[in-house]
């Protein structure tokens, strides 16, 4: 590390349990709460989530919607989360003239075009043993401090990986956020699904496509606005399906192709092969989509947005 470089910030940390429901509409006033979940074949779980929030969160008016994107799911995902009383959209309607897309950050990023909150919460769609803290948790600092603009949450996994942030953080996102980017590697879990931010600033932010969203947010977030306003919450347990080693390949991959790219574009390809013994070949691409701001559809949609809010 170069001898000027600061050494690493302290990250401001909170607990889920800071966050009650009548705390939350104290400071809430007339800000919206956008409820993102992007699935894809999460039948089994979708469900639940979206029941919970829409008995805990939706009636209580601390969120005001809970949208499902459906990201070509093959399975009753978008039936049972319409049922649960989410609002569902598919990702293939949602700007189709940027092409199909792909991966988890094309979903994030078409979320933040339909979401009509100031605030968007992330949350992943696979949780079992679901509880309203994964959301309110994370949307406590964004209402109750004026100064945050983006809550990371982060938990322990009872199946394994007690400790740390799992394997692809532990062994190439932490690694590598430590030798380029040691601000953000103060961070428990920088890869974890549950997060969310204020609109004016995501807005500002390139998404990544694939696996790499989540740490590429990070770090252009640290670039564009400096890391006063990032912090993170502790989110208690999460029970989630465990992946194995070969799908988890790609990811680790992405990460570190993502991490690479944001410290020098030179250091990785933007597309690349993932190369195993007796599996095919996997390709890797971490192409972006660009700012919100800069799609023009986005900023006729949002000023029609804000002349309907009260």
């Amino acid at each position: 590390m170069p001898e000027d470089r600061k050494p690493p910030a302290q990250i401001r940390q909170f607990d889920h349990r800071e966050f009650g429901v009548p705390r939350l509409l104290e400071h809430k006033e007339s800000t919206l709460v956008s409820v993102c979940l992007p699935a894809r074949n999460e039948g089994l779980t979708v469900g639940p989530i979206v029941a919970t929030l829409r008995t805990e969160l939706l009636l209580t008016g601390v969120v005001d919607e809970i949208l499902v994107i459906d990201d070509h799911s093959t399975d009753n995902t978008a039936a049972v989360a319409r049922e649960a009383g989410a609002r569902v959209v598919s990702a293939a309607d949602i700007l189709p003239e940027y092409g199909g897309g792909f991966g988890k950050g094309e979903v994030l990023w078409k979320s933040l075009y339909v979401a009509e909150g100031d605030v968007i919460v992330w949350c992943d769609a696979d949780i079992s043993q679901f509880g309203s803290r994964f959301v309110s948790g994370i949307l406590g600092p964004l209402l109750c401090e004026s100064d945050v603009d983006l809550a990371k949450g982060f938990y322990r996994r009872p199946e394994r990986d007690r400790e740390g942030g799992g394997r692809v953080t532990e062994l190439v996102a932490r690694p590598l956020l430590s030798l380029f980017c040691p601000e953000l590697a103060e961070l428990h879990q920088p890869l974890s699904g549950e997060y969310g931010g204020k609109r004016e600033v995501l807005e500002q932010l390139p998404f990544v496509q694939g696996y790499g969203v989540e740490v590429g947010l990070l770090i252009d977030l640290a670039k564009q606005f400096g890391l006063g306003g990032l912090v993170q919450v502790d989110l208690d347990v999460r029970h989630h399906r465990n992946r194995s080693l070969a799908e988890l390949g790609p990811q680790a991959m992405a990460i570190a192709q993502t991490i690479m790219r944001h410290v020098d574009w030179d250091l990785a390809p933007v597309a690349s092969e993932l190369i195993r013994p007796g599996l095919p070949p996997v390709t890797v691409d971490v192409s972006e989509r660009p700012p919100m701001v800069e799609v023009s559809s986005y900023l006729g949609r949002a000023l029609q947005l804000a002349t309907l809010q009260p």
